[in-house]
């Protein structure tokens, strides 16, 4: 096993204590060097060509499936996609350390260690790619057709990432804005899979499960401390909900009171983005900030249960739990900006304006000088009103929003653009 292999094999095992003893910024620097060494050299001429003749046509699934991340949700995702579309396909479960937490098991019996099929799948981010590469061996990546399935967030894209575009034959994105983005950067084929969405929820999961009032009208803020929290953007969300509810412009509180939720997954990757919350809060009445991690019922049941989802997110690949608010029946107050727009618009969400701003620091792996969005506060702060106001407009966003999404998003239409896709490369010479 050679050095860096084992360094990020070590990691897995000393992360607990790595996240409190030292910063965000420099363990991702420590990683991205790692990166930079597996990455010196890499070429597409490091794996045997494809040769369709040597493996069954199918798909070899490649990801973090027992992920309870978004990036696991999208492995998982993309799975049901294929059995819908009755394409054979296995699972390999990989991740590249640390992961995150891993408790999802509802694809266990699909899980293989073989790759038979013709078209490797791999649910692993660029920023990863190499080091997946580099720990799973070319015997994995030898005579296969190979697709990284990547979600990136910005329309830049950071160069020491470029090796991982000689890792693959093609590169699928979970957004038009996402494939626009990667087309600057390689010659290759870049093909736009939307995420489809299937929320289930239980009444086991209820208000009352959350620890939640149920005389307040609630809005929702949910981000992941390992997703950058500047990225998600929370502080501008509990600056639109003060802005909207008191002050001159507040209206007449009738009947329930407006209240915010905060859910923070994987606060593990950092107690520092639970201080800054709690600290600009703690003046603020009816916020109730839910740190744990949950199961994937449970946060489709909290979307369910409150009344608004707001993401004034400065940029995304997709906006996931954006199109699961809109299946479930929750109007969205939503950055007009990204990959939501694969799937939003004016008439079934309340989209806010924004500048375009430059990151004024790196922030790992965004980099000083990126454009990124900054949503007017002032737009959100109106939109909460609205909702909160007006009966009629509220049940006229929700109602067009689940429609829409359910047609727009649905496992069928995405099972066939990967069907003729796939079939275009296994009938290929």
């Amino acid at each position: 096993m050679n050095l860096s292999k084992l360094l990020i094999n070590t990691a897995e095992v000393i992360r607990p204590v790595l996240t409190k003893l030292l910063p965000k910024k420099l363990l991702s620097d420590i990683k991205a060097r790692v990166v930079a060494k597996a990455s010196a050299g890499v070429s597409e001429s490091d794996y045997e060509a494809y040769d369709p003749s040597a493996f069954m046509p199918g798909v070899n699934l490649i990801g973090n499936i027992r992920g309870d991340n978004g990036l696991g949700e999208m492995c998982r995702i993309h799975a049901k996609t294929l059995e819908t579309g009755k394409i054979p396909y296995t699972i390999k479960n990989f991740f590249v350390p640390p992961g995150g937490s891993k408790t999802n098991h509802t694809m266990d019996e699909k899980i293989t260690d073989t790759t038979p099929y013709q078209v490797n799948v791999i649910s692993v981010n660029a920023s990863e790619f190499v080091l997946a590469n580099m720990q799973m061996g070319n015997d994995i990546w030898n005579k296969h057709y190979n697709i990284g399935y990547w979600a990136w967030e910005m329309e830049e894209f950071p160069e020491e990432w470029m090796p991982a575009f000689e890792l693959c034959q093609e590169v699928w994105s979970i957004s038009d804005f996402e494939t626009q983005a990667l087309r600057k950067f390689t010659h290759k084929p870049v093909m736009t899979v939307p995420l489809c969405i299937e929320a289930p929820t239980s009444e086991e999961y209820d208000r009352a499960y959350f620890g939640l009032p149920e005389d307040e009208f609630l809005f929702l803020v949910v981000f992941a401390s390992g997703s950058v929290m500047e990225r998600k953007n929370p502080v501008a969300a509990i600056k639109a909900f003060v802005q909207a509810f008191t002050g001159a412009d507040a209206p007449k509180i009738q009947g329930k009171k407006p209240g915010l939720v905060i859910k923070i997954n994987e606060m593990s990757f950092s107690e520092e983005d639970s201080a800054i919350l709690t600290e600009l809060t703690k003046d603020v009445e009816h916020v109730h900030i839910i740190p744990k991690n949950v199961s994937k019922l449970e946060i489709n049941s909290l979307i369910r249960d409150v009344d608004v989802y707001v993401s004034l997110h400065r940029a995304e690949g997709f906006g996931l739990v954006l199109a699961e608010a809109m299946y479930v029946g929750t109007p969205t107050i939503a950055t007009k900006y990204s990959g939501n727009l694969e799937f939003q618009n004016d008439e079934v969400a309340c989209l806010v304006g924004y500048d375009r701003i430059p990151l004024e620091q790196d922030m790992p792996p965004f980099k000083k000088g990126y454009l990124w969005a900054d949503a007017h506060v002032d737009e959100a702060a109106a939109y909460m009103r609205k909702l909160y106001v007006e009966s009629d407009y509220y049940a006229s966003i929700r109602d067009r929003a689940y429609s829409h999404v359910r047609n727009h998003l649905s496992y069928e239409r995405c099972a066939g653009l990967v069907k003729a896709r796939l079939e275009q490369i296994m009938n290929t010479p």
